[in-house]
């Protein structure tokens, strides 16, 4: 059995393999900014993929657990009543990397995704939705871990 980190190291891997070989389209190469997966702040993580200023908006929905009991697992939940969205990113403010997720839309797609996430501690958690037409709409909410995800 491999552990969680192996896999992906070698998924990390074999993905750079395929990129380097010209083989993911352009959209999917643009999805994996390592500057967007290494910066600290939310503004960082939506310049670094190329969107304006994020704005607080009622459209962006965010769900997760006001108190997580194990930071290992936190379930959230994002979406955006809009048409017109283009990408739907969760991230937490605390955690070491703070994008924690990235989901490409189109047309064919309902913007509404859920997902487990790791925090480390206590933090701010930020539902991102950036637009067909360049604007930044997110959703903000504190959920308290109770038990650490992170580093250990």
């Amino acid at each position: 059995m491999h552990s969680r980190r192996k896999v992906m190291q070698r998924s990390a891997a074999v993905a750079g393999m395929v990129a380097a070989a010209g083989l993911l389209p352009a959209a999917a190469r643009a999805a994996w900014s390592q500057a967007a997966f290494e910066a600290r702040s939310m503004a960082d993580a939506v310049k670094a993929l190329g969107g304006a200023a994020p704005v607080e908006s009622k459209d962006v929905t965010l769900t997760g657990p006001d108190i997580a009991e194990n930071g290992a697992v936190v379930p959230l939940a994002c979406a955006c009543a809009l048409p017109g969205v283009k990408r739907l990113l969760l991230l937490v403010e605390k955690n070491p990397n703070t994008l924690a997720a990235v989901f490409d839309v189109t047309d064919a797609v309902e913007p509404n995704f859920s997902t487990r996430v790791k925090m480390g501690q206590s933090s701010n958690v930020y539902a991102v939705a950036m637009m067909g037409d360049g604007k930044v709409l997110y959703a903000q909410k504190e959920v308290k871990v109770t038990l650490g995800g992170c580093g250990g």
